[in-house]
């Protein structure tokens, strides 16, 4: 008969109290498993509130080192979030070599190769599938089923908070602040949205598929990140006119030279699979040399996605340690001196839609077409609605490829003209493969 095996959890917040629920309904039906049975032993959180179902006494505490220092505890799950106490905890249970389960993208983004260092030395696992995509078992796949073949780009909507605001901006014209709102009352958008809709979230994910995808050990500073706070009814409209709809998209892509790395507002072909993704549901495709494009589609936030993705990670660590098979598999995810370097963002060339308020007079546009002359960008198309003289009109311009560096100046320039009114807007233009 297979040994038992012990798990800690810290953290009861709403995805720890999933997880908690996910493993003592478990151990409850389980019996006495012939292979073995799997134990929530212990569980820390400060907040010692009830959580609406039955604990077993004994079980539950405060103090996280309860956990952290039980010999008899072979997992910990990790669920209180951020980058201070949890890098602590983490470190703390591997050094008591105790195999780590977590759904904590920031502290896997920002301290990945300290930790996966730490695992690998410690001969312990660390497993996050949960830090990316939610429900969506993307590094899962990338880690077992895609790793034979050379992946040239991945690429998706990996927050259901702004695609869910994008999705009903898109359908309903509602503006920014009343879908946000929305989504804060549906639970779809924490009380402070920071992370989801300036693309921080995002940025912490794709840091993570990079590492996954290319063995690229990048932090994300390293990637250029915009959120969606300025997109507009308006621009979706316009969008709308020329084919595309707008998307928060974190992309990566192989050059000979690096991988190329954003997260910003993509306006993407009406017509794409991607763009068929709505609300709160994430997706993301990889591109590999072999196997063509792959896409993986799913709920993307939630207590019960998220806590059955942490869950099935905890099941994953149980099962090796009662087979006897290795459990320590964070040495591939070590990025080393042969990882790629990130391309700087100055770098990179796309097509940009660019909108503009100006004064409707004559030479404008004129003027306007030399400032994107001067930084070496040519215009593809123009529209102007309407005619107002003396007044303001949206003018739109969509240009051909050009270096980011060379979009920005160009904004930038616009910005400083006596005839152009409120910020200039800028989205990228992805075609998608």
């Amino acid at each position: 008969m297979a040994r038992s095996v012990s798990v800690g959890l810290i953290g009861l917040g709403t995805i720890g109290t999933g997880v908690a629920r996910m493993l003592l309904e478990r151990a409850r039906h389980q019996g006495t498993d012939p292979d073995g049975t799997i134990a929530l032993s212990r569980i820390a959180d400060k907040d010692t509130s009830d959580r609406e179902f039955e604990i077993p006494s004994g079980v539950r505490g405060e103090n996280a080192d309860d956990v952290l220092l039980d010999d008899d505890i072979d997992i910990v799950v990790e669920l209180i979030g951020g980058t201070g106490a949890a890098r602590e905890f983490v470190l703390k249970a591997i050094e008591n070599g105790k195999h780590v389960v977590t759904a904590n993208k920031a502290l896997i983004s920002a301290y990945g190769d300290e930790i996966f260092s730490a695992a690998e030395a410690n001969g312990v696992d660390v497993l996050f599938e949960a830090a990316v995509g939610g429900s969506i078992p993307i590094l899962r796949a990338l880690r077992e089923s895609l790793q034979t073949s050379r992946i040239d780009s991945v690429y998706g909507i990996v927050n259901g908070t702004t695609n869910y605001i994008l999705t009903r901006m898109s359908s309903e014209g509602a503006p920014y602040d009343e879908l946000l709102a929305s989504a804060q009352e549906q639970g779809f958008a924490e009380r402070d949205p920071s992370a989801d809709v300036k693309g921080w979230d995002s940025q912490q994910k794709l840091a993570i598929l990079l590492r996954f995808a290319f063995g690229a050990g990048a932090t994300p500073d390293q990637i250029l990140c915009e959120g969606i706070e300025s997109v507009t009814p308006l621009d979706l409209d316009f969008a709308r006119e020329f084919g595309y709809t707008v998307k928060l998209l974190a992309i990566a892509k192989r050059h000979d030279n690096g991988i190329e790395a954003r997260v910003h507002p993509a306006m993407i072909p009406a017509g794409s699979v991607m763009a068929g993704v709505k609300y709160e549901y994430n997706a993301v495709e990889v591109i590999g040399e072999e196997f063509g494009t792959q896409m993986f589609y799913g709920k993307g936030a939630g207590q019960r996605p998220t806590a059955t993705v942490v869950a099935s990670d905890v099941l994953d660590i149980a099962q090796r340690i009662q087979t006897g098979a290795s459990c320590c598999r964070v040495g591939n995810l070590l990025a080393g001196d042969g990882a790629p370097p990130i391309i700087s963002a100055d770098e990179l060339t796309m097509r940009h839609y660019v909108r503009l308020e100006v004064e409707d007079r004559a030479g404008v546009l004129e003027h306007i077409a030399n400032v994107f002359a001067s930084q070496g960008i040519s215009i593809e198309s123009v529209v102007q609605k309407g005619r107002a003289e003396g007044e303001t009109v949206p003018l739109v311009i969509m240009t051909h490829e050009a270096t980011e560096y060379s979009a920005r100046t160009a904004v930038a320039s616009l910005e400083d003209l006596s005839y152009v009114r409120a910020p200039v807007q800028r989205i990228r233009v992805e075609e998608l493969s």
